[in-house]
């Protein structure tokens, strides 16, 4: 038989806090997940920094690749099989697509890679391409399943509705982060019915849909997935920490170009730092080898990178205020003086962090970030827009919400040592904000 048909010789499963099961029978996907690439998820957190807010928040890209993988065989087998619209022929793909869609994601995530100007989804197509375990996993199921398995999470795979199962504004990777970082962080926003929402998707040519009758689910995936950004992926605590986090990247980065001695010599960043980067340096590198560093880091001579890998690995974190880049940018400019004033370098001790989501978007060709929206599937055939239908969704469709944080070390500037005139205006100023 073809390996691509090759089923295990009785189903295995993983049991899991948030789908209770997820269960294996084909031995592509057992294979794939004994690879060592794909093992190496396990030591990359799902949530980065969020664990210094919500101490249960240690899960791990091994445990959400495995749940979204899981959404996609229950749509598949459950909901599109047999029906005409959705092709067989792509079942395996979309289950390899769905478990490696995480694949490359580097230590701590987006933190790192906007450090060292890294696009995650490109290491998963590399992985997935090159000499690894992986690639001849993939390679056994077909010459061409590789590259196949690589358009879609590249989403320029010829059929969309595959696509839209991992990477669309309701997939399964949405449903499932969102579950499990509610159920690994303790908070209620995040919940919502998926059993209901599994019931009622439906397959189109290009995306999936969901029964017009399943609509206040839809509602409540919107507003729970709303509610988690604002209340847990965008806390300020996590913020604070990605903040050092990437101010210990940038200053070890910028001692080595000045060819500082350090005592524990950063091997496994040279590459990164010298933007020589291999694939095989790429997979070496997971949170356990950060956080060796941030703690050998302690003892170096540099003040600065000693002093922020403290504050990381003992959870003494910066403080914030509200701060309004644009209204003011002067009071900024002021703080940055006063600071260098204080023996402060502002560029690593007076920090400004934005973030910003778009809740629910509709359709607006050709412009920036274009996002297919949600369909709703009346009796009739018809397919309706989520937010003309909704007035709950409606409400925040297109709005863009944008919070923005001062960080600085209140312990610093609250300190008897240094120039004690300078910090009480320092103080004076942040206390006003």
């Amino acid at each position: 038989m073809e390996y691509s048909k090759l089923k295990l010789s009785e189903e295995k499963v993983f049991k899991d806090p948030v789908h209770r099961y997820v269960h294996v029978r084909d031995r592509v996907i057992w294979d794939l997940i004994d690879t060592k690439e794909f093992q190496r998820l396990r030591r990359i957190r799902q949530l980065g920094t969020t664990y210094f807010t919500f101490h249960g928040a240690e899960h791990s890209r091994f445990n959400h690749s495995l749940g979204v993988y899981e959404i996609v065989r229950r749509i598949i087998d459950d909901d599109f099989h047999g029906r005409p619209e959705w092709n067989e022929d792509n079942r395996l793909l979309s289950l390899c697509a769905a478990l490696l869609h995480d694949l490359g994601h580097g230590p701590f995530s987006h933190s790192f890679e906007k450090v060292f100007h890294l696009d995650h989804e490109e290491y998963t197509q590399k992985i997935i391409m090159g000499n690894t375990e992986v690639n001849k996993v993939l390679e056994k199921a077909g010459k061409d399943f590789p590259k196949r398995v690589a358009e879609v999470i590249a989403k320029t795979y010829e059929d969309k509705l595959v696509v839209s199962l991992i990477s669309s504004q309701l997939d399964a990777d949405r449903m499932d982060y969102l579950l499990r970082d509610a159920y690994f962080t303790g908070v209620s926003y995040g919940h919502f019915d998926i059993e209901r929402l599994l019931r009622v998707i439906r397959p189109r040519e290009d995306q999936a849909v969901f029964k017009y009758s399943g609509m206040h689910a839809v509602e409540d995936y919107i507003m729970s997935r709303y509610q988690m950004y604002w209340q847990v992926y965008f806390h300020p605590v996590t913020r604070s920490a990605e903040v050092i986090l990437t101010k210990i990247l940038h200053r070890a980065k910028e001692l080595h170009a000045d060819y500082y001695s350090f005592k524990q010599h950063p091997i496994h960043f040279y590459s990164l730092f010298e933007d020589e980067m291999t694939l095989d340096d790429y997979l070496k590198l997971d949170e356990n080898i950060i956080l060796y560093y941030f703690q050998m880091w302690q003892e170096e001579e540099d003040p600065i990178l000693s002093d922020l890998c403290s504050r990381f690995m003992d959870r003494n974190l910066f403080q914030y205020a509200e701060f309004d880049p644009g209204r003011q940018f002067k009071i900024h400019s002021q703080l940055e003086k006063l600071f260098r004033e204080a023996g402060l370098d502002p560029d690593y001790y007076l920090v400004v962090d934005s973030s910003s989501d778009l809740g629910y978007d509709f359709y607006r060709p050709g412009e920036e970030e274009e996002r297919l929206p949600i369909y709703l599937l009346k009796q009739t055939g018809e397919l309706r827009e989520l937010s003309r239908e909704s007035d709950i969704v409606d409400a925040i469709s297109g709005k863009k919400r944008t919070d923005h944080k001062l960080y600085y070390p209140e312990d610093l500037i609250y300190s008897d040592s240094g120039n004690l005139e300078v910090k009480r205006e320092i103080r004076s100023i942040l206390e006003s904000l």
